[in-house]
Protein backbone atom coordinates (compact mmCIF):
# COMPACT_ATOMS: atom_id res chain seq x y z
CA UNK A 1 0.00 0.00 0.00
CA UNK A 2 1.55 2.93 -0.82
CA UNK A 3 1.77 6.47 1.74
CA UNK A 4 -0.60 8.44 0.16
CA UNK A 5 -3.22 5.53 -0.03
CA UNK A 6 -2.48 4.75 3.83
CA UNK A 7 -2.76 8.37 4.40
CA UNK A 8 -5.68 8.85 2.65
CA UNK A 9 -7.21 5.85 4.11
CA UNK A 10 -6.50 7.65 7.64
CA UNK A 11 -8.16 10.58 6.69
CA UNK A 12 -11.31 9.44 6.08
CA UNK A 13 -11.10 7.24 9.24
CA UNK A 14 -11.23 10.19 11.20
CA UNK A 15 -13.38 12.06 9.45
CA UNK A 16 -15.99 9.06 9.64
CA UNK A 17 -15.09 8.49 13.47
CA UNK A 18 -15.25 12.30 13.73
CA UNK A 19 -18.86 12.54 11.68
CA UNK A 20 -20.07 9.48 14.26
CA UNK A 21 -19.44 11.33 17.83
CA UNK A 22 -21.56 14.54 15.97
CA UNK A 23 -24.02 12.23 15.55
CA UNK A 24 -24.09 10.41 18.76
CA UNK A 25 -24.15 13.80 20.45
CA UNK A 26 -26.65 15.21 18.50
CA UNK A 27 -29.81 12.62 17.94
CA UNK A 28 -31.59 9.71 20.04
CA UNK A 29 -29.60 6.68 19.63
CA UNK A 30 -32.16 4.82 17.55
CA UNK A 31 -31.57 7.85 15.37
CA UNK A 32 -28.04 7.62 15.36
CA UNK A 33 -27.72 4.28 14.93
CA UNK A 34 -29.75 4.35 11.77
CA UNK A 35 -27.51 6.87 10.70
CA UNK A 36 -24.00 5.79 11.75
CA UNK A 37 -25.22 2.45 9.84
CA UNK A 38 -25.57 4.82 6.93
CA UNK A 39 -22.87 6.14 6.76
CA UNK A 40 -20.84 3.25 7.01
CA UNK A 41 -23.20 1.07 4.04
CA UNK A 42 -22.99 4.11 1.46
CA UNK A 43 -19.37 4.69 0.89
CA UNK A 44 -18.88 0.60 1.31
CA UNK A 45 -21.39 0.10 -1.54
CA UNK A 46 -19.76 2.96 -3.75
CA UNK A 47 -16.85 1.46 -3.40
CA UNK A 48 -18.00 -1.99 -4.00
CA UNK A 49 -19.87 -0.37 -7.05
CA UNK A 50 -16.37 1.91 -8.34
CA UNK A 51 -13.72 -1.34 -7.49
CA UNK A 52 -16.43 -3.25 -10.30
CA UNK A 53 -17.89 -1.14 -12.70
CA UNK A 54 -16.08 1.91 -13.06
CA UNK A 55 -12.64 0.86 -14.45
CA UNK A 56 -14.84 -0.74 -17.51
CA UNK A 57 -17.02 2.45 -18.02
CA UNK A 58 -14.32 4.68 -18.10
CA UNK A 59 -12.00 2.61 -20.24
CA UNK A 60 -14.89 1.86 -22.73
CA UNK A 61 -15.44 5.58 -22.94
CA UNK A 62 -11.88 6.09 -23.67
CA UNK A 63 -12.06 4.45 -26.17
CA UNK A 64 -14.72 6.99 -27.58
CA UNK A 65 -12.06 9.27 -28.32
CA UNK A 66 -9.17 7.35 -30.06
CA UNK A 67 -8.45 9.46 -32.93
CA UNK A 68 -9.50 12.98 -31.50
CA UNK A 69 -7.27 15.78 -31.18
CA UNK A 70 -6.19 17.19 -28.29
CA UNK A 71 -8.16 20.25 -29.23
CA UNK A 72 -11.39 18.59 -29.54
CA UNK A 73 -11.36 17.03 -26.75
CA UNK A 74 -10.22 20.24 -24.68
CA UNK A 75 -13.53 21.25 -26.29
CA UNK A 76 -15.73 18.61 -25.12
CA UNK A 77 -14.97 18.96 -21.76
CA UNK A 78 -14.83 22.49 -21.46
CA UNK A 79 -18.53 22.01 -22.32
CA UNK A 80 -18.74 19.30 -19.92
CA UNK A 81 -17.57 21.54 -17.32
CA UNK A 82 -19.99 24.26 -18.25
CA UNK A 83 -22.58 21.65 -17.71
CA UNK A 84 -21.97 20.97 -14.51
CA UNK A 85 -21.91 24.61 -13.22
CA UNK A 86 -25.03 24.85 -15.09
CA UNK A 87 -26.22 22.02 -12.85
CA UNK A 88 -24.98 23.52 -9.34
CA UNK A 89 -21.93 21.33 -9.03
CA UNK A 90 -19.51 22.63 -6.91
CA UNK A 91 -17.43 24.70 -9.56
CA UNK A 92 -13.90 23.31 -7.63
CA UNK A 93 -16.11 19.90 -7.52
CA UNK A 94 -16.63 20.26 -11.22
CA UNK A 95 -13.10 21.61 -12.38
CA UNK A 96 -11.35 18.83 -10.70
CA UNK A 97 -13.83 16.22 -11.93
CA UNK A 98 -13.36 17.52 -15.24
CA UNK A 99 -9.87 18.08 -15.22
CA UNK A 100 -8.97 14.47 -14.26
CA UNK A 101 -11.20 12.77 -16.33
CA UNK A 102 -9.82 15.21 -19.23
CA UNK A 103 -6.19 14.23 -18.44
CA UNK A 104 -7.21 10.76 -18.47
CA UNK A 105 -8.84 11.55 -21.99
CA UNK A 106 -5.66 12.53 -23.60
CA UNK A 107 -2.98 10.62 -21.76
CA UNK A 108 -4.74 6.99 -22.15
CA UNK A 109 -3.25 5.38 -18.44
CA UNK A 110 -4.40 6.74 -14.92
CA UNK A 111 -0.46 5.86 -13.77
CA UNK A 112 0.69 9.48 -15.38
CA UNK A 113 -3.01 11.33 -14.22
CA UNK A 114 -2.20 10.22 -10.55
CA UNK A 115 1.53 11.27 -11.26
CA UNK A 116 -0.07 14.73 -12.49
CA UNK A 117 -2.61 15.10 -10.00
CA UNK A 118 0.27 14.68 -7.38
CA UNK A 119 2.54 17.16 -8.34
CA UNK A 120 -0.16 19.17 -9.39
CA UNK A 121 -1.34 19.16 -6.01
CA UNK A 122 2.05 19.48 -4.26
CA UNK A 123 3.14 22.56 -6.61
CA UNK A 124 -0.05 24.98 -5.87
CA UNK A 125 -0.10 24.33 -2.31
CA UNK A 126 3.63 25.15 -1.57
CA UNK A 127 3.31 27.97 -3.48
CA UNK A 128 4.50 30.39 -0.92
CA UNK A 129 1.91 33.48 -2.47
CA UNK A 130 -1.22 31.66 -1.24
CA UNK A 131 -0.20 31.76 2.20
CA UNK A 132 -1.88 35.78 1.80
CA UNK A 133 -5.06 34.00 1.30
CA UNK A 134 -6.27 33.13 4.78
CA UNK A 135 -4.24 36.21 6.50
CA UNK A 136 -6.48 39.06 4.38
CA UNK A 137 -9.60 36.24 5.45
CA UNK A 138 -8.34 36.61 8.96
CA UNK A 139 -7.66 40.26 8.79
CA UNK A 140 -11.24 40.62 7.51
CA UNK A 141 -12.65 38.44 10.41
CA UNK A 142 -10.78 40.49 12.71
CA UNK A 143 -12.61 43.95 11.56
CA UNK A 144 -16.04 42.50 11.50
CA UNK A 145 -15.55 41.44 15.07
CA UNK A 146 -13.83 44.56 16.46
CA UNK A 147 -16.79 46.40 15.17
CA UNK A 148 -14.39 48.71 12.58
CA UNK A 149 -17.12 48.68 9.59
CA UNK A 150 -20.04 50.41 12.11
CA UNK A 151 -17.02 52.64 12.56
CA UNK A 152 -16.58 53.67 9.31
CA UNK A 153 -19.78 53.66 8.53
CA UNK A 154 -20.76 55.72 11.28
CA UNK A 155 -17.60 58.55 9.92
CA UNK A 156 -18.83 58.44 6.24
CA UNK A 157 -22.62 58.75 7.43
CA UNK A 158 -21.56 61.91 9.36
CA UNK A 159 -19.84 63.67 6.57
CA UNK A 160 -21.90 62.38 3.57
CA UNK A 161 -25.35 61.75 5.34
CA UNK A 162 -26.61 65.59 5.12
CA UNK A 163 -26.41 65.37 1.47
CA UNK A 164 -29.65 63.88 -0.61
CA UNK A 165 -28.42 60.36 -0.96
CA UNK A 166 -25.77 60.59 1.78
CA UNK A 167 -26.61 57.94 3.52
CA UNK A 168 -26.45 56.00 0.62
CA UNK A 169 -23.48 57.44 -0.77
CA UNK A 170 -22.24 56.76 2.98
CA UNK A 171 -22.71 52.89 2.50
CA UNK A 172 -20.44 53.00 -0.56
CA UNK A 173 -17.81 54.84 1.24
CA UNK A 174 -17.81 52.86 4.07
CA UNK A 175 -17.68 50.27 1.91
CA UNK A 176 -14.64 51.03 -0.24
CA UNK A 177 -12.97 51.48 3.69
CA UNK A 178 -14.05 48.04 4.57
CA UNK A 179 -12.64 46.98 1.60
CA UNK A 180 -9.88 48.22 2.22
CA UNK A 181 -9.03 45.69 5.25
CA UNK A 182 -11.17 42.69 4.14
CA UNK A 183 -10.12 41.69 0.27
CA UNK A 184 -13.34 39.53 -0.09
CA UNK A 185 -16.48 40.85 -1.33
CA UNK A 186 -19.21 39.07 -0.67
CA UNK A 187 -17.97 39.28 2.97
CA UNK A 188 -18.07 42.97 2.19
CA UNK A 189 -21.74 42.96 0.89
CA UNK A 190 -22.93 40.82 3.92
CA UNK A 191 -21.25 43.23 6.82
CA UNK A 192 -22.26 46.17 4.84
CA UNK A 193 -25.73 44.94 4.82
CA UNK A 194 -26.19 44.62 7.94
CA UNK A 195 -24.41 47.71 9.16
CA UNK A 196 -26.18 49.99 6.87
CA UNK A 197 -29.42 48.32 5.73
CA UNK A 198 -31.45 49.54 8.80
CA UNK A 199 -30.33 52.97 8.96
CA UNK A 200 -31.20 53.73 5.34
CA UNK A 201 -34.70 51.87 6.22
CA UNK A 202 -35.60 53.92 9.04
CA UNK A 203 -34.65 57.35 7.20
CA UNK A 204 -36.89 56.24 4.46
CA UNK A 205 -34.25 54.70 1.46
CA UNK A 206 -36.81 52.88 -1.30
CA UNK A 207 -36.02 49.08 -1.27
CA UNK A 208 -34.51 49.61 -4.40
CA UNK A 209 -31.53 51.96 -3.47
CA UNK A 210 -31.32 50.83 -0.75
CA UNK A 211 -30.10 47.54 -1.84
CA UNK A 212 -28.54 48.08 -4.90
CA UNK A 213 -26.10 50.73 -3.47
CA UNK A 214 -25.00 47.86 -0.93
CA UNK A 215 -24.78 45.61 -3.64
CA UNK A 216 -22.66 47.31 -5.69
CA UNK A 217 -20.83 49.22 -3.04
CA UNK A 218 -19.55 45.15 -1.99
CA UNK A 219 -17.83 44.77 -5.17
CA UNK A 220 -15.03 47.83 -4.06
CA UNK A 221 -14.07 44.46 -1.57
CA UNK A 222 -12.54 42.72 -4.31
CA UNK A 223 -11.32 46.36 -6.34
CA UNK A 224 -9.68 47.82 -3.22
CA UNK A 225 -6.79 46.77 -2.08
CA UNK A 226 -5.65 44.22 -0.85
CA UNK A 227 -8.10 42.46 -3.04
CA UNK A 228 -8.05 38.30 -2.81
CA UNK A 229 -9.03 37.83 -6.21
CA UNK A 230 -6.25 39.70 -7.51
CA UNK A 231 -3.89 37.80 -5.74
CA UNK A 232 -4.89 34.72 -7.16
CA UNK A 233 -4.58 37.04 -10.53
CA UNK A 234 -0.90 37.26 -9.60
CA UNK A 235 -0.37 34.16 -9.28
CA UNK A 236 -1.35 32.68 -12.40
CA UNK A 237 -0.12 35.50 -14.12
CA UNK A 238 2.93 35.46 -12.56
CA UNK A 239 2.87 39.22 -11.77
CA UNK A 240 4.13 41.20 -8.83
CA UNK A 241 1.60 41.87 -6.32
CA UNK A 242 2.45 44.92 -4.61
CA UNK A 243 2.18 46.14 -8.34
CA UNK A 244 -1.17 45.51 -9.16
CA UNK A 245 -2.44 46.53 -5.50
CA UNK A 246 -1.15 50.02 -6.46
CA UNK A 247 -2.48 49.90 -9.95
CA UNK A 248 -5.98 48.72 -8.08
CA UNK A 249 -6.16 52.46 -6.48
CA UNK A 250 -6.87 55.15 -8.94
CA UNK A 251 -9.89 52.61 -10.39
CA UNK A 252 -10.88 51.76 -7.04
CA UNK A 253 -11.63 55.33 -5.99
CA UNK A 254 -13.60 55.60 -9.32
CA UNK A 255 -15.42 53.17 -9.17
CA UNK A 256 -16.60 54.48 -5.38
CA UNK A 257 -16.96 58.09 -6.64
CA UNK A 258 -18.65 56.62 -9.93
CA UNK A 259 -21.70 55.15 -7.59
CA UNK A 260 -21.80 58.26 -5.35
CA UNK A 261 -22.51 59.86 -8.25
CA UNK A 262 -25.06 57.70 -9.98
CA UNK A 263 -27.04 57.94 -6.03
CA UNK A 264 -26.86 61.52 -6.64
CA UNK A 265 -28.23 61.29 -10.26
CA UNK A 266 -31.19 59.04 -9.39
CA UNK A 267 -32.26 61.01 -6.37
CA UNK A 268 -32.37 63.55 -8.20
CA UNK A 269 -34.59 61.76 -10.96
CA UNK A 270 -36.86 60.34 -8.17
CA UNK A 271 -36.25 62.78 -5.10
CA UNK A 272 -38.38 59.80 -2.85
CA UNK A 273 -35.78 57.22 -3.15
CA UNK A 274 -33.59 59.13 -0.63
CA UNK A 275 -34.21 62.05 1.86
CA UNK A 276 -31.82 64.13 3.58
CA UNK A 277 -30.52 64.00 7.13
CA UNK A 278 -29.64 66.53 9.35
CA UNK A 279 -25.88 67.79 9.66
CA UNK A 280 -24.08 66.53 12.34
CA UNK A 281 -21.85 69.35 14.44
CA UNK A 282 -18.27 69.31 12.97
CA UNK A 283 -16.81 68.25 16.14
CA UNK A 284 -18.79 65.12 16.11
CA UNK A 285 -17.74 64.31 12.36
CA UNK A 286 -14.40 65.28 13.48
CA UNK A 287 -14.50 62.98 16.61
CA UNK A 288 -15.91 59.77 13.73
CA UNK A 289 -13.51 60.73 11.68
CA UNK A 290 -10.94 59.79 14.66
CA UNK A 291 -12.43 56.36 15.02
CA UNK A 292 -11.26 55.39 11.91
CA UNK A 293 -7.78 56.23 12.00
CA UNK A 294 -6.84 52.77 13.13
CA UNK A 295 -8.16 51.31 9.74
CA UNK A 296 -6.22 54.22 7.68
CA UNK A 297 -3.03 53.69 9.74
CA UNK A 298 -3.32 49.61 9.53
CA UNK A 299 -3.90 50.60 5.32
CA UNK A 300 -1.39 52.85 4.73
CA UNK A 301 1.53 50.37 7.16
CA UNK A 302 0.32 47.25 5.00
CA UNK A 303 0.34 48.81 1.76
CA UNK A 304 3.12 51.56 1.82
CA UNK A 305 5.38 48.82 3.62
CA UNK A 306 4.78 46.52 0.63
CA UNK A 307 5.42 49.15 -2.24
CA UNK A 308 8.57 50.30 0.04
CA UNK A 309 9.81 46.69 -0.27
CA UNK A 310 9.86 46.49 3.60
CA UNK A 311 7.46 43.67 3.37
CA UNK A 312 6.56 41.17 1.12
CA UNK A 313 3.06 40.52 0.42
CA UNK A 314 2.75 37.84 2.87
CA UNK A 315 4.28 39.66 5.61
CA UNK A 316 2.27 42.97 4.69
CA UNK A 317 -1.26 40.48 4.89
CA UNK A 318 0.69 39.18 8.44
CA UNK A 319 1.06 42.76 9.61
CA UNK A 320 -2.74 43.83 8.55
CA UNK A 321 -3.93 40.75 10.50
CA UNK A 322 -1.81 41.51 13.39
CA UNK A 323 -2.96 45.62 13.43
CA UNK A 324 -6.60 44.41 12.75
CA UNK A 325 -6.51 42.27 15.30
CA UNK A 326 -4.95 44.21 17.86
CA UNK A 327 -7.69 47.15 17.32
CA UNK A 328 -10.68 44.68 17.55
CA UNK A 329 -9.06 43.87 21.06
CA UNK A 330 -8.68 46.89 22.49
CA UNK A 331 -12.04 47.75 22.01
CA UNK A 332 -12.95 45.54 23.82
CA UNK A 333 -14.74 43.05 21.09
CA UNK A 334 -12.21 40.21 20.38
CA UNK A 335 -13.06 37.64 23.14
CA UNK A 336 -11.86 34.08 23.24
CA UNK A 337 -15.01 33.06 21.82
CA UNK A 338 -14.98 35.48 19.11
CA UNK A 339 -11.41 34.84 18.48
CA UNK A 340 -12.01 31.05 18.15
CA UNK A 341 -14.69 32.10 15.42
CA UNK A 342 -12.29 34.20 13.69
CA UNK A 343 -10.32 31.39 13.51
CA UNK A 344 -12.86 28.50 12.07
CA UNK A 345 -14.35 31.40 9.99
CA UNK A 346 -11.50 31.88 8.29
CA UNK A 347 -10.50 27.95 7.56
CA UNK A 348 -13.26 26.84 6.50
CA UNK A 349 -13.07 29.59 3.59
CA UNK A 350 -9.80 29.07 3.27
CA UNK A 351 -10.50 25.46 2.80
CA UNK A 352 -13.19 26.05 0.12
CA UNK A 353 -10.58 28.77 -1.72
CA UNK A 354 -7.80 26.18 -2.10
CA UNK A 355 -10.26 23.74 -2.86
CA UNK A 356 -11.55 26.17 -6.36
CA UNK A 357 -8.20 26.54 -6.76
CA UNK A 358 -7.22 22.99 -7.06
CA UNK A 359 -9.89 21.89 -9.33
CA UNK A 360 -8.61 25.15 -11.54
CA UNK A 361 -5.30 24.01 -11.44
CA UNK A 362 -5.95 20.41 -12.42
CA UNK A 363 -8.10 21.41 -15.31
CA UNK A 364 -5.75 24.30 -16.49
CA UNK A 365 -3.13 21.18 -16.42
CA UNK A 366 -5.61 19.27 -19.09
CA UNK A 367 -5.71 22.29 -20.68
CA UNK A 368 -2.45 22.30 -21.03
CA UNK A 369 -1.76 19.26 -22.35
CA UNK A 370 -4.11 19.74 -25.00
CA UNK A 371 -2.63 22.73 -26.27
CA UNK A 372 -5.38 25.20 -26.03
CA UNK A 373 -4.30 28.51 -24.58
CA UNK A 374 -1.32 27.94 -27.36
CA UNK A 375 -3.69 27.45 -30.72
CA UNK A 376 -6.00 30.30 -28.86
CA UNK A 377 -3.33 32.99 -28.52
CA UNK A 378 -2.10 31.56 -32.05
CA UNK A 379 -5.63 32.05 -33.66
CA UNK A 380 -6.12 35.67 -32.57
CA UNK A 381 -2.76 36.69 -33.70
CA UNK A 382 -3.29 35.55 -37.34
CA UNK A 383 -6.49 37.38 -37.17
CA UNK A 384 -6.42 40.96 -39.05
CA UNK A 385 -8.31 42.46 -36.70
CA UNK A 386 -7.60 45.03 -33.53
CA UNK A 387 -6.16 44.34 -30.30
CA UNK A 388 -8.64 46.46 -28.82
CA UNK A 389 -11.25 44.31 -30.61
CA UNK A 390 -10.27 41.32 -29.23
CA UNK A 391 -9.99 42.90 -25.37
CA UNK A 392 -13.73 43.82 -26.27
CA UNK A 393 -14.62 40.06 -26.79
CA UNK A 394 -12.99 38.56 -24.09
CA UNK A 395 -14.35 41.44 -21.51
CA UNK A 396 -18.21 40.67 -22.50
CA UNK A 397 -17.03 36.86 -22.19
CA UNK A 398 -16.30 38.15 -18.73
CA UNK A 399 -19.79 39.88 -18.43
CA UNK A 400 -21.71 37.21 -19.80
CA UNK A 401 -19.52 34.31 -17.02
CA UNK A 402 -20.30 37.09 -14.47
CA UNK A 403 -24.51 35.99 -14.82
CA UNK A 404 -23.92 32.37 -13.60
CA UNK A 405 -20.08 32.33 -11.93
CA UNK A 406 -18.43 33.29 -8.61
CA UNK A 407 -15.54 36.15 -9.15
CA UNK A 408 -12.44 33.66 -8.22
CA UNK A 409 -13.84 30.78 -10.32
CA UNK A 410 -14.00 33.24 -13.03
CA UNK A 411 -10.56 33.83 -12.73
CA UNK A 412 -9.07 30.67 -12.54
CA UNK A 413 -10.99 29.15 -15.51
CA UNK A 414 -10.23 31.96 -17.79
CA UNK A 415 -7.19 33.39 -17.27
CA UNK A 416 -4.87 30.43 -18.51
CA UNK A 417 -6.65 30.86 -21.82
CA UNK A 418 -7.18 34.63 -22.36
CA UNK A 419 -3.45 35.82 -20.63
CA UNK A 420 -1.56 34.07 -23.63
CA UNK A 421 -3.82 35.57 -26.11
CA UNK A 422 -3.70 39.40 -24.56
CA UNK A 423 0.34 39.03 -24.41
CA UNK A 424 0.85 38.32 -27.73
CA UNK A 425 -1.08 41.39 -28.83
CA UNK A 426 0.31 45.11 -29.21
CA UNK A 427 -1.55 47.76 -27.36
CA UNK A 428 1.55 49.80 -27.18
CA UNK A 429 2.72 49.05 -23.87
CA UNK A 430 5.23 46.63 -22.50
CA UNK A 431 4.49 42.87 -21.61
CA UNK A 432 4.70 44.02 -17.46
CA UNK A 433 2.36 46.82 -18.28
CA UNK A 434 0.15 44.93 -20.53
CA UNK A 435 -0.61 42.46 -17.87
CA UNK A 436 -1.24 44.65 -14.87
CA UNK A 437 -3.66 46.95 -17.45
CA UNK A 438 -5.31 43.35 -18.18
CA UNK A 439 -5.47 42.25 -14.64
CA UNK A 440 -7.20 45.45 -13.23
CA UNK A 441 -9.89 45.57 -15.86
CA UNK A 442 -10.48 41.62 -15.94
CA UNK A 443 -10.98 42.49 -12.04
CA UNK A 444 -13.58 45.21 -13.04
CA UNK A 445 -15.38 43.16 -15.24
CA UNK A 446 -15.43 40.54 -12.87
CA UNK A 447 -16.93 43.11 -10.21
CA UNK A 448 -19.90 44.05 -12.41
CA UNK A 449 -21.10 40.37 -12.90
CA UNK A 450 -21.47 40.23 -8.89
CA UNK A 451 -24.14 42.93 -9.66
CA UNK A 452 -25.32 41.85 -12.78
CA UNK A 453 -28.76 40.29 -13.03
CA UNK A 454 -30.30 37.73 -12.81
CA UNK A 455 -27.50 36.02 -10.91
CA UNK A 456 -25.51 38.49 -9.09
CA UNK A 457 -24.05 37.11 -5.96
CA UNK A 458 -24.23 40.43 -3.99
CA UNK A 459 -27.69 41.35 -5.31
CA UNK A 460 -28.83 37.77 -3.62
CA UNK A 461 -26.63 38.51 -0.38
CA UNK A 462 -27.94 41.91 -0.14
CA UNK A 463 -32.12 40.96 -0.99
CA UNK A 464 -31.76 37.90 1.51
CA UNK A 465 -31.40 40.99 4.64
CA UNK A 466 -33.83 43.31 3.06
CA UNK A 467 -37.43 42.01 4.02
CA UNK A 468 -40.21 43.19 2.42
CA UNK A 469 -38.07 44.11 -0.69
CA UNK A 470 -38.29 42.11 -3.96
CA UNK A 471 -36.06 40.70 -6.26
CA UNK A 472 -37.09 43.01 -8.95
CA UNK A 473 -36.80 46.21 -6.61
CA UNK A 474 -33.06 44.97 -6.57
CA UNK A 475 -32.76 44.17 -10.26
CA UNK A 476 -34.30 47.59 -11.06
CA UNK A 477 -32.57 50.02 -8.73
CA UNK A 478 -29.17 47.91 -10.15
CA UNK A 479 -29.23 48.75 -13.30
CA UNK A 480 -27.77 52.56 -13.35
CA UNK A 481 -24.93 51.15 -10.87
CA UNK A 482 -23.81 48.68 -14.02
CA UNK A 483 -24.24 51.54 -16.41
CA UNK A 484 -21.61 53.39 -14.06
CA UNK A 485 -19.50 50.51 -14.43
CA UNK A 486 -19.19 49.68 -18.18
CA UNK A 487 -18.62 53.48 -18.59
CA UNK A 488 -15.57 53.07 -16.28
CA UNK A 489 -14.92 50.34 -17.61
CA UNK A 490 -15.25 52.02 -21.39
CA UNK A 491 -12.82 54.89 -19.75
CA UNK A 492 -9.94 52.57 -18.61
CA UNK A 493 -9.84 50.64 -21.88
CA UNK A 494 -9.37 53.93 -23.32
CA UNK A 495 -6.89 55.33 -20.78
CA UNK A 496 -4.26 52.64 -20.03
CA UNK A 497 -2.57 55.41 -18.20
CA UNK A 498 -5.59 55.92 -15.55
CA UNK A 499 -4.53 52.74 -14.35
CA UNK A 500 -0.82 52.26 -14.72
CA UNK A 501 -0.12 56.24 -13.43
CA UNK A 502 0.67 55.54 -9.91
CA UNK A 503 2.42 52.43 -11.20
CA UNK A 504 4.78 54.39 -13.24
CA UNK A 505 5.15 57.11 -10.14
CA UNK A 506 5.93 54.72 -7.32
CA UNK A 507 8.03 51.79 -9.26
Amino acid sequence: MSGALFAGIVAGLVVALFLLLQLVQRMSMPRAAAAALFVVLVPLGLWWVLDNYLGVVVQSTRNLFVGFSGLEIAGIFFAFLLIMIFLRVPIGLAMLVAGILGLYMVRGRWGPVMSQLRTVTVETFSSYSLSVVPLFLLMGAFAMKGGLSEALFRAAGAWLGHLRGGVAMAGVGASAGFGAICGSSLATAATMGRVALPEMRKVGYSGGLSTASLAAGGTLGILIPPSIVLVIYAILAEQNIAKLFVAAMIPGLLAALGYMLTIAVMVRINPRDGVHSPRIPIIERIKALGEIMPVVGIFVLMIGGMNAGIFTPTEGAAVGAAGTGLVAALRGRLGWAALVDCFRSTAVATGMIFFIVLGATVFNAFLGFTRLPFFAAEWVEGLSTSPYMVLLVILLIYLLFGCVMDSLSMILLTIPIFFPIIMRLDFGLTPEETALWFGILVLIVVEVGLITPPVGMNLFIINAMARGVSMMETYKGVLPFVASDIIRTGILVAAPPITLGLVWLIF
